[in-house]
């Protein structure tokens, strides 16, 4: 469409110009030359001839001044001038930006500039946008009010605003730039949107995978195929670059499973006829998987010994090729070369491929590095993050041995914080040949959170919470939260602070306060717990952490269901709970500790994973009670069947040695809540059976031992729904005062009696966190317990 026709199409029929509404471009210029006479009929030249003019006068001229215009059009007074050089005269005026229409008429020995000056935008305006708000699209654009108006960057701020929807899916917008006259040369600038529908992945599929289903390969993209949630979900439009995210991603999940030759062959978006869906299509080619064979170390360098580097690897023949893990080795035998007091010793992976048995061969060759040092560490961007958050995260200083490997490693680690949107750290040459300089780049994005809500819960009820958390507070990278919860039967209050790199070492320090009361429905007594402990946690191992804490608590006991024999109440409480009411508010000084290994803390394995974890805490420093109490939880998970099932075995026990004469409490003994499926909170364990509640008292022990699996429904993965089936077995058992006290009475079952069960359970993955649904049936039971059929919870992750 010709300007002259989009001018006609976006005229309004009065014709009145001052009401015009429409694209505005640049009206018809004209060179005046040698097509007619001029003053006392005289006839210019022909137009190959030269030109001077005595005088050149500018009109039309309002804001710009008649210097820049002359400086655009470089014609002075008296200069001998072509016909050519006045037609770029006029191209450049017209290209400035700064006339709606511009004339060159010479007027005999005068030559005369007329232009007319684009108008001043009064207002900018939005009209049709509903995703997206004036103030965001306003930050877009670099039209201003007060300026001239300009219709090439109005044509680029609308082109800035239709790529703002695109990035939201909505390839279909579009943005048309309008204005409206008004009075004193000003107009009124409209960008006309219509946003269109958001584009989505219609069907999301693979071509020459063999080793994974399309399903699996799904789950490991960031782009998702669309659902019936298509209307919330956001991971299901179309952005053109989250392609190239999902083709890395799908490179990682291959090369971690020992798919040396993988490649992306293609990526093809196909968008539907009706324009409002896309086919995406990955082409891969897979290879085949292969496993470490032999591996070696070996020196290249003068006078250092192989040997004590073969004995640091910890790679096992057999076991599936992986990158991380060689970057993993690699690391650990540069770490051991510096404690050797070996500088600028490099190791470099040599690999050998057996195609015949599928295995690669790894030697680990130790050879002399540049000698190049770090000259400094420079930080940009951090405008709230304090400098030594982010150089914490390096291992090296100023003056330090350069290490690209580190380099790497440590923008790793910076963007793992969470603190930044943007995160590079390159490298440039320093003062000298020898000397490197680390320059670290960053973009602050928000890190606190205020969050409000209502819950449920089968064991819990309705409640309601209020949480605050700020993961880098006061830009020292400490975590402090706040968060306060009520249910039907209770109040949760705790505050936590966090500081992970406590005296600038891998010490992570941890204070949290609590206060916990309970209105049980499921028991005849209430609770109440007050207490500090800080902790602080350390690794001791590259797969081992140890934590070292203190707790000082008051906990309490109170409205114990007594009952009154005149009255003829058979519902009061055990004997046991009374006399452990009427020892009042006792106080727990204690220490402890907790080690936890995990085998996957450095994601080395991503098809397996075993977990330990051990504590003690030793009551008796101070206080009013004395106990030991010993907790185990020992976890292997495996996927399985094309790594679409996931299976989970889970051990778990506890037991409290009191220390005395003094009996434990209720608040000190386990309950197993949780622990077995299929039962109540507070469902199983020892009974006082003359007690006319039967109250569950808690044991001194309890073990237990869980089975499941998790597999996927075959719904599209968008909806975050998986199924599940466990078999839960265990029980909790033991009491010191087996006779009711003073009462006497006959004595309460607290002996082992296994407690099992079977179910399924539906996980499903929600913006408030991942949900858990458990349908379970109680198969071995006691006459007392109490059983659960369906249990909702916050899914628990180990």
């Amino acid at each position: 469409m010709t300007e002259g026709r989009r001018m006609a199409r976006n005229r309004t029929t009065s014709g009145r110009a001052g009401q015009d509404r429409g694209l505005i471009r640049p009206a018809a210029v004209s060179v005046f030359l040698g097509v007619a006479g001029v003053a006392a009929g005289l006839t210019l030249p022909a137009l190959a001839q030269n030109y001077s003019f005595s005088d050149v006068r500018i009109e039309g001229n309002q804001r710009v001044d008649a210097t820049t215009v002359l400086g655009f059009a470089r014609i002075n007074r008296g200069q001998a001038v072509s016909g050519g050089q006045l037609n770029e005269a006029y191209q450049r005026l017209a290209d400035s930006g700064l006339f709606e229409t511009v004339e060159i008429v010479p007027q005999g020995n005068t030559l005369v500039i007329r232009v007319q000056e684009y108008p001043t935008i009064n207002v900018i305006n939005f009209e049709g946008n509903a995703r997206i708000k004036d103030e965001n699209l306003a930050s877009l654009i670099k039209s201003q009010s007060r300026r001239a108006y300009n219709p090439s960057q109005a044509e680029a701020d609308a082109a800035a605003i239709t790529e703002a929807y695109r990035v939201q899916g909505r390839i279909a917008a579009t943005v048309t730039p309008k204005i409206i006259r008004r009075s004193g040369n000003r107009v009124d600038l409209v960008f006309d949107i219509a946003e269109g529908r958001v584009v989505e992945i219609e069907r999301l599929s693979f071509v020459g995978n063999r080793a994974y289903s399309d399903r699996r390969l799904r789950q490991v993209l960031g782009t998702k195929q669309a659902g019936l949630l298509r209307s919330v979900i956001a991971s299901d439009t179309f952005i053109a670059e989250r392609i190239e995210l999902d083709k890395q991603l799908l490179r990682d999940f291959y090369l971690s499973r020992g798919f040396i030759d993988f490649e992306v062959l293609d990526a093809t978006a196909e968008v539907t006829r009706e324009r409002d869906a896309f086919f995406l299509t990955f082409t891969v080619q897979e290879g085949q998987s292969y496993s470490f064979g032999q591996v070696t170390a070996s020196s290249e360098v003068e006078g250092v010994d192989a040997a004590d580097f073969s004995s640091a690897l910890r790679i096992r023949r057999g076991v599936t090729y992986s990158p991380s893990v060689v970057e993993n080795n690699i690391a650990r035998l540069e770490s051991l070369a510096l404690q050797k007091g070996l500088n600028f010793i490099r190791v470099e992976p040599r690999i050998t491929r057996n195609e015949r048995n599928q295995t690669l061969d790894v030697n680990f060759a130790l050879v002399r590095g540049e000698r190049i040092f770090v000259e400094r560490i420079d930080i940009e961007g951090n405008t709230t993050t304090l400098d030594q958050v982010v150089r914490r995260q390096f291992r090296t200083v100023e003056g330090d041995p350069f290490n690209p490997r580190e380099v790497r490693q440590s923008a790793e680690r910076i963007r793992a914080l969470g603190y930044f949107a943007n995160a590079d750290v390159n490298t440039k040459p320093g003062s000298g040949p020898d000397q490197v300089v680390v320059n670290v780049d960053v973009e602050e994005q928000p890190t606190g959170s205020l969050s409000f809500g209502v819950s449920y819960g089968v064991s819990s009820g309705a409640g309601f919470s209020i949480g605050f958390s700020e993961q880098n507070f006061l830009g020292r990278g400490q975590i402090l939260g706040l968060d306060i919860s009520t249910g039907t039967d209770n109040i949760n209050t705790q505050i936590n602070f966090v500081e992970p790199a406590f005296l600038g070492r891998d010490l992570r320090f941890r204070f949290n306060t609590y206060y916990r009361e309970t209105d049980n429905q499921y028991s005849r007594y209430d609770t109440r717990r007050i207490g500090i402990s800080p902790s602080i946690e350390f690794p001791i191992s590259e797969n081992g952490r140890l934590e070292m804490r203190y707790t000082l608590s008051e906990d309490k006991i109170q409205n114990v269901d007594r009952g009154l024999a005149e009255d003829g109440d058979t519902d009061a409480s055990s004997i046991i709970l009374q006399n452990e009411e009427d020892r009042g508010a006792l106080i727990a000084s204690s220490l402890g500790y907790s080690y936890s290994w995990d085998s996957n803390r450095g994601g080395m394995n991503p098809t397996g994973r075993n977990l330990l974890r051990f504590s003690q805490d030793f009551a008796g420093l101070g206080g009013d009670v004395e106990y030991v109490s010993t907790t185990a939880l020992a976890m292997a998970e495996r996927k399985v069947w094309n790594e679409e099932i996931t299976v989970r075995a889970v051990v778990e026990g506890g037991v409290l040695n009191m220390i005395g004469d003094d009996p434990s409490r209720v608040t000190d003994r386990f309950f197993g809540n949780g622990k077995i499926r299929g039962f109540e909170p507070n469902g199983i364990g020892p009974r006082d059976q003359v007690a006319g509640n039967e109250d569950a008292l808690g044991g001194n022990y309890f073990a237990v031992a869980r089975l499941e699996a998790e597999f996927p429904l075959g719904l599209p993965e968008e909806y975050g729904f998986m199924g599940g089936v466990f078999m839960d077995a265990g029980s909790v058992w033991s009491l010191d005062d087996v006779n009711g006290g003073e009462n006497g009475g006959d004595p309460v079952d607290d002996d082992f009696h296994l407690r099992s069960s079977v179910g399924v359970s539906v996980f499903w993955t929600t913006p408030i966190g991942p949900l858990r649904f458990n349908f379970a049936k109680a198969i071995e039971k006691q006459d007392y317990d109490k059983e659960q059929f369906f249990d909702l919870t916050i899914s628990t992750r180990f």
